[in-house]
């Protein structure tokens, strides 16, 4: 799946209609040596990626700062699940 703005609200609706337990998004900064994973919980999958939307261009780096872009991202219903997709 491309990294876009698009498949990332994919991911949330997928996830919203598997019910899902949580949606991970994995985040590169300029910087830094590895990327940080953040994990987004259900009740939340709304509101997060009306954050996302606003605060990303379309090809998810941040429109503030093009030293962070999202890398990649998932669903799963365990932290493990969102582990292995994100980090192998």
């Amino acid at each position: 799946m491309d990294l876009t703005i698009n498949n990332l609200e994919k991911c949330f609706y997928e996830a919203s209609q598997k019910d899902k337990k949580y949606v991970g998004v994995k985040i590169q900064m300029a910087g830094f040596k590895k990327p940080e994973i953040i994990i987004n919980e259900n009740a939340n999958f709304d509101k997060k990626f009306d954050y996302y939307k606003k605060a990303y261009n379309e090809n998810l780096t941040l429109k503030t700062f093009d030293g962070i872009k999202i890398v990649g991202f998932t669903y799963g219903n365990s932290f493990e699940e969102i582990e292995k997709d994100l980090l192998g």
